[in-house]
């Protein structure tokens, strides 16, 4: 009897573990200065949690949010009608009308490359995983430009698995 209810709570404390580290994957995916990485390192060398579990579940929160952001951009209300009108035309005699084209030639070619999948999926996917371009913008780029949402979600998500758990594998062999 003993043994049936330590297994009971063992495998509550596992679901515990893991809705607590979904929660903070999502808060920390919209709130930059909520680090998932400090909440791995700390479940793995206190030893109080199990990091792997930890880290699956940081890693579904944090691509619950970030498709959220995604989808928020995407979906913003009055999107639709700016996507078609023309920018206003700038003087590029000047230093600030250069800047503001640089501007737009550079926004352009990221959503661009960010639609194709030969550049969006592995952009994406390096930037879950490794952090370089910020998850963060990649987000918010991706949810401009014409990527879908499933290719965008499996790919966060198969990135941040990877970080995570890898994360929490390298604090769990000390």
């Amino acid at each position: 009897m003993a043994t049936v209810l330590v297994a009971h709570s063992l495998d509550v404390m596992w679901v515990w573990q893991l809705l607590l580290a979904v929660g903070f994957g999502i808060g920390s995916a919209v709130i930059p200065v909520m680090n998932a990485e400090a909440y791995v390192l700390g479940v793995g060398v206190s030893g109080a949690l199990d990091p792997v579990v930890a880290a699956i579940g940081v890693s579904v929160g944090q691509t619950i949010g970030k498709v959220a952001m995604f989808l928020a951009v995407r979906y913003r209300p009055g999107y639709a009608a700016r996507k078609s009108k023309e920018p206003k035309p700038v003087d590029l005699e000047t230093r600030w009308g250069r800047f503001v084209q640089w501007n737009r030639d550079l926004s352009k070619r990221l959503l661009d490359a960010m639609s194709d999948r030969r550049w969006g999926i592995p952009v994406t996917l390096l930037s879950a995983s490794v952090g370089i371009p910020p998850l963060y913008g990649v987000a918010i780029i991706g949810g401009a430009s014409r990527m879908g949402v499933v290719t965008f979600t499996l790919s966060v998500l198969a990135g941040r698995t990877a970080r995570f758990v890898l994360l929490a594998l390298g604090v769990s062999l000390f």
